[in-house]
């Protein structure tokens, strides 16, 4: 009876935060002006960043400086369709996203498609017609990779049979389908190269010709146990290093230099006083580098066994030359964020800061999900949550919360840079 009380009041708390969004939104939103065709500057400003939402259906792309949202795009079926996962052009000025259509909104033929999108109006620009098998999982961040040099697309299947879809963007047109029997989601690792994550603890490695046809199908030694301590699929590159990070907060990197990926020797992100106090890597997107100081952000919580999935309440900053922490950013609880806003309480001003303290005193840490940091030499720190739709920008260095985007969603689910 308990439970059943706490998912009704988790529920009710879901529904109040849905409608004070929706209601804040309409209040505020002014008469758009019709028939502009806006485009956007190249090249991108340091802090944009884009932001997908799986309940409005769309991703969008902010500007993390002054706030304002400058475009969106919309793909596939609501309800169906729903994992936006962009992919950019080395050039910058292609977007391209697997999406799913079915003939009668949720039913009915179902037609799968990789549409290119303008960089710059964001309006697609060419279909190319893939197989209807291309999984979609949440958050998704992991469901498609776009080979180093940009001309070839895997997208990754589930039938449930496992495959890759290889598209060629530059030529418009499906070139294979590769079987990858036991093996998951997918990951570039080259110019003519992906790996993908197997179940019995190695990676399967796919190399392409000219063509887009596979030459070579080969998978690796186990080197991670899928059982005792899995790895999530929620990586992020430095250069030829992927890194991943355990369910039991162990770093483990795959270099892709090589002929082959090569997996690294692990470390620990947690020193034995962490581990006992009970912290682990949280959310859904707990990962994010700056490559050029290379400072690994990891966003933490404290809970137990599989708690992989709870959001996060601090972001621990590595160095990713001595493997040690150097830095810990306690998040302000999104909740506490989503009322201040709805109450139009400042940050500004000494009434304005006593009632934000007051509600980050007083409400529940509804915690993080997701993280990602710019890469230019003044980085911020972009930090997302589900529920309450929230989003802070934070100066990547200190913390300090920078800025806080109003209305950016209702359903946000992962963040990505151009």
């Amino acid at each position: 009876m308990a439970g059943s009380t706490t998912g009704l009041t988790r529920g009710r708390l879901v529904a109040a935060c849905l409608l004070a969004t929706m209601l804040a939104g309409r209040a505020s939103s002014q008469v758009e002006d019709v028939g502009r065709s806006l485009v956007l500057a190249e090249p991108p400003a340091p802090h944009w960043f884009w932001l997908s939402d799986i309940v409005l259906h769309r991703t969008a792309l902010f500007d993390g400086d002054s706030g304002e949202m400058l475009g969106t795009i919309s793909s596939g079926t609501a309800g169906v369709g729903f994992v936006i996962h962009p992919l950019f052009s080395p050039d910058r000025r292609e977007i391209y996203i697997p999406e799913t259509y079915y003939a009668r909104g949720v039913r009915g033929q179902r037609t799968d498609v990789v549409t290119v999108y303008d960089a710059r109006t964001l309006a697609p620009a060419a279909e190319i017609g893939i197989p209807p098998k291309r999984a979609e999982y949440f958050p998704g961040n992991a469901a498609n990779a776009l080979s180093d040099d940009g001309r070839f697309l895997a997208v990754f299947n589930l039938t449930p049979v496992t495959s890759l879809s290889i598209v060629d963007v530059t030529q418009r047109k499906f070139t294979s389908e590769v079987p990858a029997p036991g093996c998951s989601l997918v990951f570039a690792a080259g110019p003519r190269r992906f790996f993908m994550l197997c179940a019995n603890g190695s990676v399967l490695t796919v190399v392409l010709d000219e063509g887009g046809q596979p030459t070579t199908i080969s998978r690796g030694q186990p080197f991670f146990d899928p059982q005792g301590d899995p790895l999530t699929e929620k990586a992020v590159r430095r250069g030829d290093e992927w890194l991943f990070v355990s369910f039991e907060g162990h770093v483990q990197p795959i270099d892709v230099a090589g002929d082959a990926p090569r997996p690294g020797e692990r470390w620990s992100l947690l020193d034995e006083g962490a581990r006992d106090d009970g912290w682990r890597v949280g959310g859904q997107q707990h990962l994010a580098i700056h490559a050029a100081t290379g400072r690994l952000f990891v966003l933490m919580h404290q809970g137990g066994p599989d708690t992989h999935k709870t959001p996060g309440t601090e972001v621990w900053v590595y160095d990713l030359a001595t493997k040690q922490p150097v830095q810990r950013f306690e998040m302000p609880s999104p909740l506490a964020t989503f009322v201040s806003q709805l109450a139009t309480l400042s940050a500004e001003g000494m009434l304005g800061r006593a009632g934000r303290w007051m509600l980050g005193a007083t409400l529940p840490h509804t915690g993080i999900d997701n993280i990602m940091v710019t890469q230019d030499d003044k980085p911020v720190l972009v930090a997302a949550a589900a529920m309450p739709p929230t989003v802070t920008v934070h100066d990547a260095t200190t913390g300090a919360v920078r800025r806080e985007i109003s209305e950016a969603g209702l359903g946000l689910s992962l963040l990505y840079a151009p």
